[in-house]
């Protein structure tokens, strides 16, 4: 009997100890997948996002006369202001893209994946 007890000790210290091994696994496998997913970037993701929902209004090229979103500093610089005004409800004073339906989750997440990841160029 007590070689029985002892035999379901090693047993479930084997088991929880194996566990723990692999969820360190699967973390690690995690952050090797982050890690190869590119970086948002404003010339690759941002400047396409905000020329699609923000013109003409922030693009003088386009005959915009609102502050200039067509370039890295200027989004840079206002990307706080951004979010909060795109976050608003389309009742609210403020509320971004002026007299256009709010944007998407989705949109709107990648402008604070963006600032998150340290607002690249």
């Amino acid at each position: 009997m007590k070689k029985y007890l002892i035999l379901v000790i090693v047993s479930l210290s084997i088991t929880f100890f194996y566990n723990c091994g692999s969820s360190k696994r699967t973390a690690s496998a995690t952050a090797s997948e982050s890690a190869t997913k590119p970086a948002l970037t404003y010339e690759s993701h941002m400047k396409e996002v905000i020329s699609a929902n923000c013109s003409p209004c922030h693009f003088p090229s386009k005959g915009g006369n609102k502050k200039a979103f067509d370039n890295y500093a200027n989004v840079k610089s206002d990307i706080d202001e951004m979010i909060r005004r795109i976050e608003l409800n389309p009742t609210d004073k403020g509320f971004m893209p002026f007299k256009k339906a709010k944007l998407s989750d989705s949109t709107i997440a990648v402008f604070k994946q963006w600032k998150q990841a340290g607002m690249a160029e």
